[in-house]
């Protein structure tokens, strides 16, 4: 094993500082894609600069987008719809934020295209949104196992005489597609859209920031509770110009997870109050546990205990449907707290970049803490005094799995994270910025 196959990560007693966090993944790709179906050019700052990124940048040039870097995460995206290149062979990583909202455009603007992934993409489910599309007359077509990429797309004649449905229970991603791409079937159709959640819709609040996107764009869109949502039929995306792209909110809980533990204070500059990001609320889940959140426009801090003088978190059982990226930094935390600790409705776990409950219960039982899991819940008893063991945590491709398990540093035992490079899917510098702020 070559030395940079794994990481060793020296025990550490403390964390205070201040970081400046990445621009938002989520964020990023659909400003991404929204200014490259707005009317003008935008001018993006802040955007992130990581492998999911990079493969949405590279499709929207591929597609005949022009995309100008300035460098510094800035770049002038000139929008261009239907897209110029009506054909294209796109592969898109394993980033569902390029390729769940690419199929849902790139299918209702009647090109030819494929779309592809690598082998855990492939894995990751898509049957319900290409069955709303469907249901549209747009051509999607499988190439491999129903219901999976790859894709091939058509040129289909899209409709929208009817009510888009769309099942709401797997990926909230599938509605994001569906509203981003919506103005496309508007403009078609000469009429407004209505798209139509069937069953409970999860992640509610990536639906918030998408629409809160859409509407800076100059789309409006009218929700009635979170099962229908109405595109007016004049829908056009215009540019604002310039758009910033808030810092990363779930990449925050690591930081704030680390002021939590090593006693901080620890300060996140980025993403404050005034985000329209839903894992700011993971601020809360810290609240809860004992830990002091100071926050303010644009920042939050955190300052906790010190596990390393046999300090604790306070045990938690809560419903993480509403953050399931910042979840994860709960349930490493929970290898800290000072009894059993449950995280519940996190299902969609299942279907991301791994089977993340299957993942964190093998990982956390290395480490010596008693795991049980279910098909969306995962129960986390902490490791007692003695009971602590060395472990080489595997992160199974997931760039959240190796951030998450940074905190294990604070624990007595020694910890090897496998494959640290992960982490370039959404923050290439993680354990460089890490190892700045922690000490022993």
């Amino acid at each position: 094993m070559n030395a940079s196959d794994y990481l060793d990560l020296p025990h550490v007693a403390q964390a205070r500082g201040e970081v400046a966090l990445p621009g938002s993944k989520s964020i990023s790709n659909r400003v991404l894609l929204l200014a490259a179906l707005a009317e003008g050019v935008t001018e993006i700052a802040g955007l992130l600069d990581s492998d999911d990124t990079r493969v949405m940048l590279a499709a929207l040039r591929q597609l005949g987008v022009q995309v100008d870097d300035h460098g510094a995460g800035r770049v002038s995206v000139h929008g261009a719809t239907p897209f110029p290149s009506s054909q294209a062979d796109l592969f898109l990583g394993n980033a569902g934020t390029a390729f769940r909202p690419l199929t849902a455009a790139l299918a209702l603007m009647g090109g030819e295209y494929r779309l592809s992934g690598v082998p855990r993409m492939h894995e990751r489910p898509i049957g319900d949104l290409v069955d709303a599309l469907r249901g549209l007359g747009a051509q999607v077509d499988y190439l491999g196992q129903d219901g999976y990429p790859p894709l091939r797309i058509g040129p289909g004649a899209p409709r929208g005489d009817a009510p888009v449905r769309v099942q709401g229970g797997v990926s909230s991603q599938f509605l994001t597609a569906l509203l981003l791409a919506s103005p496309l079937l508007a403009r078609a159709a000469g009429r407004e859209v209505a798209i139509e959640v069937v069953g409970d819709l999860i992640s509610k609040p990536y639906i918030e920031i998408t629409l809160n996107l859409m509407a800076r764009y100059g789309v409006a869109v009218r929700r009635e509770g979170w099962q229908r949502f109405t595109v007016p039929a004049d829908a056009a995306y215009r540019s604002p110009g310039s758009i910033l792209v808030e810092g990363d909110a779930s990449t925050a809980s690591y930081f704030l997870a680390l002021g939590a533990i090593g006693g901080g204070p620890l300060r996140v500059t980025g993403v404050g109050v005034d985000s329209i990001q839903g894992d700011v609320a993971f601020a809360d889940t810290l609240r809860a546990m004992g830990v002091t959140i100071e926050a303010g426009p644009g920042w939050l801090q955190s300052s906790g205990v010190r596990v390393a003088r046999g300090e604790r978190l306070r045990a938690f059982d809560e419903d993480f449907n509403l953050i399931p990226d910042a979840a994860m930094t709960a349930a490493a935390l929970a290898l800290y707290a000072d009894g059993p600790c449950r995280l519940r409705n996190i299902g969609s776990w299942r279907v991301k970049e791994t089977d993340r409950i299957h993942a964190m219960h093998t990982e956390l039982a290395k480490l010596g803490a008693q795991v049980e899991s279910g098909p969306d819940w995962l129960r986390i008893t902490p490791p007692a005094a003695g009971q602590w063991r060395d472990a080489h945590i595997g992160t199974w491709d997931d760039h959240r799995m190796a951030m998450c398990f940074s905190l294990a540093a604070f624990g007595p035992a020694a910890v090897r994270i496998l494959d640290p490079g992960c982490v370039s899917k959404t923050f290439p510098g993680y354990f460089d910025v890490y190892a700045s702020l922690v000490g022993s």
